[in-house]
């Protein structure tokens, strides 16, 4: 792939299969929906946490709690100034959820270095105790700095440090896919 060539890697259907394998696997490993909490990472973490409700919602016959979660202020790569912590787990209304004693799914686009998913626990855990956390991503790209590994994955997507992923969701761009770009000047 020459410099700056955008390559599609997952397409709308490929996303929707992903989520769709994702949302059975969150259904079996816990044993059905009771106690559990789906949390997004703002922002895509977020569409992408409702999508999964959605279909679990549809396979269970019963809604599945949701929220979204604001980490700015959990982030190790941007200056505290100015930054408050985070926004407390919050519905799509602003309500509270809960996530005290609960199995926390938390959900992100895309796993790579795991400062992320890191900040985002970090907050969780100042908004209460959760019984659990697990983590589902559309995209893993490998290159761990944290020793942070997902439970559910929706494609493994091998990568160099020197490429870029782009996740495009309807909800946000206008439409879903995935694509892959060789950064410019190489970092």
């Amino acid at each position: 792939m020459s410099e700056g060539e955008k390559r599609a890697i997952l397409d709308d259907t490929a996303i929707r299969r992903g989520l769709t394998r994702i949302a059975h696997e969150i259904v079996e490993k816990n044993k059905g929906i009771e106690g559990c909490v789906l949390v997004g990472i703002r922002t895509r973490g977020v569409h992408l946490a409702r999508r999964l409700a959605e279909q679990i919602r549809e396979i269970e016959g019963a809604p599945v709690a949701c929220g979204e979660l604001d980490i700015t202020g959990y982030r190790d790569d941007r200056s505290a100034e100015g930054q408050a912590g985070a926004i407390a787990v919050a519905d799509a209304e602003g309500r509270p959820v809960a996530i005290h004693d609960k199995r926390v799914i938390l959900i992100d686009d895309v796993l790579y270095t795991g400062r992320t998913i890191r900040a985002a626990m970090d907050a969780l855990m100042d908004q209460g105790r959760p019984q659990s956390i697990q983590l589902a991503v559309l995209l893993d790209r490998g290159h761990r700095e944290l020793p942070i590994r997902p439970d559910y994955v929706g494609k493994n997507v091998p990568t160099s440090k020197q490429e870029s992923i782009r996740v495009s969701l309807q909800e946000v761009d206008g439409e879903d896919n995935v694509t892959i770009t060789e950064r410019q000047g190489g970092r």
